[in-house]
């Protein structure tokens, strides 16, 4: 049910390509106002989709949609609300801006059911105020620069004040220097904005610099929704440790309430969080490993050392670790280059992340 704290709620929502090929797989989803929310996943897990089916530009086949109360969307209810009548802003990947249209007249284009020329005109100058366009009215889309670009699509979508804003992909045609940038100008146009918001992204840094809570999708499902720094700090479980960028992962065994036993690497590791039943893996992040800490502390050999620009990436193994299992991974900044002759490793108990079976914590907390 619908509480006045949800503005968006998805129940059972399926949408299958040609052949009854799954696309989106009895997806439910409760975002509150005020929140700003991710999807992350590998490409085709449903990410795109599921914006298009809150937007209207795609029908699901089944399920339930409603925003601030109002359905949007309901199969067994045969309603399926047109997208001009949703309230929704969603932001292209492209922009979608009119190529022969200037900055103002874009802007203009998200008041197109406002018949008041007075009212039209004072919302359309606020909009260019507020995003930072003023001395660019003129100027059409391919005299602008990118981030100029985005805040035009942004101006034209937010003038129309959507109950909701959707961005998918905002900055994956970017260049990284630009795409840094903007992801600030993002954060503080969205503070502006006040509304509740999802983006779409296939970059962790993304997700984590803007977004308050992440929804985590692997092929058409969610697998959890968590606040963002809680799910980065805390996986629980093997699928979402990988999509947080966990690189090491391994098989492993309950010894005791504060001890494991990692069976791919062939050493036990003491963890500061009380061990559960269930315990069916654990991970370590590359930059964890530590020369100097004395805790959980393992003899390795270092296979090479990968140069990159501001650090070393070394693949290595425990000693005695079984022959086909895969080496594991140690970042760490080049000031601190290691003996590849010699090298003992450590890991801080509470930088030892035990992951179970199915997801140890409800979505929507």
């Amino acid at each position: 049910m619908t509480t006045e704290n949800n503005i968006i709620e998805l129940r059972h929502v399926k949408k299958c390509y040609e052949k009854d090929t799954p696309v989106i797989k009895d997806f439910s989803l409760t975002i509150k106002k005020g929140e700003f929310v991710t999807f992350l996943g590998p490409s085709g897990c449903g990410k795109s989709m599921t914006l298009k089916c809150i937007a209207g530009v795609v029908t699901p086949d089944e399920g339930h949609i409603s925003l601030d109360g109002v359905t949007l969307f309901d199969s067994a209810k045969h309603i399926n609300l047109r997208p001009q009548q949703r309230h929704v802003g969603y932001l292209f990947q492209n922009y979608a801006l009119f190529p022969n249209m200037t900055v103002q007249q874009n802007v203009l284009t998200g008041l197109r059911h406002e018949n008041d020329r007075a009212v039209r005109a004072s919302a359309c100058a606020e909009a260019i105020r507020l995003f930072g366009l003023s001395g660019l009215e003129k100027r059409r889309p391919s005299q602008l620069s990118g981030g100029q670009q985005q805040r035009v699509a942004l101006a034209r979508i937010l003038v129309n004040r959507p109950q909701l804003l959707m961005l998918d992909e905002p900055f994956s045609a970017l260049d990284t220097h630009l795409r840094e940038r903007l992801q600030l100008e993002m954060k503080d146009l969205l503070a502006t904005y006040g509304g509740p918001a999802l983006m779409v992204t296939h970059s962790r840094d993304e997700a984590y610099r803007l977004c308050s809570r992440i929804a985590l999708m692997e092929n058409g499902t969610l697998l959890t929704l968590r606040p963002t720094k809680q799910l980065f700090a805390d996986p629980g479980t093997s699928a979402a440790a990988r999509m947080t960028g966990c690189k090491n992962i391994s098989r492993a065994e309950k010894r005791g309430e504060h001890e494991l036993f990692a069976t791919d690497w062939g050493v036990t590791f003491k963890t500061a969080q009380p061990l559960r039943d269930g315990l069916t893996g654990v991970g370590i992040r590359a930059h964890y490993f530590n020369e100097r800490t004395v805790e959980n502390r393992h003899p390795v050999m270092l296979e090479e050392i990968l140069e990159e620009p501001f650090e070393f990436t070394i693949p290595f193994r425990y000693e005695g670790q079984p022959k086909d299992t895969p080496s594991l991974w140690w970042r760490l900044p080049k000031e601190q280059r290691p003996n590849l002759a010699e090298c003992t490793l450590g890991v801080a108990p509470a930088n030892v992340l035990p992951l179970y079976d199915g997801c140890p914590y409800p979505n929507n907390t």
